[in-house]
């Protein structure tokens, strides 16, 4: 069944992750919990279904205030595939050359923040455009992707760099280049993605080892809750609490 090699795959995946990744993500980790202590954002930003993972860490139950997400509309909703804001869409502006510059220009970046970028290849122009901003405004970049298997690939952007060799702290996601992993039968394409169980495992994986060192370090977390459980009576206040202190923070941008 293509569905346990699926799973097979996925697995494998996490396996793997774990065998080799972990250094990288307790140096990612360290990073933001500094971010996050000195009062500063970790900003999030992706494209495509790389921007899943970053509606992965906040708002989310079981995740904390002190994620910021830099979603730019046109290059996460494409689920319209055709007509207004489709696939061909999506597909020049993540590689426009110069538009994850515009993008940078809305916000005002604090002296602690740093920046999380998700890009499977790390070879388009947007993605590294943004990292090369918020470098130049002295945040530290740290980006999550396919960063072996992209080795080599030719990247779009004209700095002649992709992600990987631009970012200060690197985390590989461990998938194949080519994303799908399952062969199908009387076809040249495989199916069976798996960026994104990647990425979400590893978004969890950070941000555990985030909360760990925070509390290690007694500052307090403002943590968004479930606010469907039976019997919780205050819930709300705490998710009341985690949004304030969330609206506070982010005037300064």
């Amino acid at each position: 069944m293509l569905a346990l090699e699926w799973l097979k795959n996925a697995r494998n995946i996490m396996d793997t992750l774990e065998t080799t990744q972990m250094e990288n993500v307790q140096k990612a980790a360290k990073v933001m919990a500094d971010t996050i202590e000195a009062g500063g954002w970790v900003h999030t930003f992706g494209c495509g279904h790389a921007t899943i993972p970053v509606e992965e860490m906040y708002p989310r139950i079981g995740s904390f205030v002190g994620f910021h997400p830099l979603c730019e509309l046109p290059l996460t909703f494409f689920t319209q595939i055709i007509g207004q804001m489709g696939i061909h869409q999506f597909l020049f502006l993540e590689r426009a050359e110069g538009y994850g510059v515009e993008i940078m220009k809305n916000y005002d970046f604090g002296s602690h923040d740093c920046i999380w970028i998700f890009s499977h290849t790390g070879i388009n122009n947007v993605n590294i455009d943004v990292a090369l901003e918020a470098k130049k405004r002295g945040m530290t970049v740290i980006a999550y992707g396919s960063a072996a298997e992209a080795e080599g690939k030719t990247t779009r952007h004209p700095s002649g760099k992709t992600i990987f060799q631009i970012a200060d702290i690197v985390v590989d996601s461990c998938v194949p280049i080519i994303d799908a992993s399952v062969t199908l039968k009387n076809h040249f394409d495989k199916v069976g993605p798996l960026s994104t169980h990647a990425f979400v495992t590893l978004v969890w994986m950070t941000i555990t080892t985030v909360a760990e060192i925070l509390a290690d370090r007694g500052v307090k977390l403002h943590i968004h809750p479930s606010h469907n459980v039976p019997g919780d009576t205050t819930a709300r206040e705490r998710l009341d609490a985690a949004i304030a202190e969330y609206k506070k923070k982010v005037k300064s941008l």
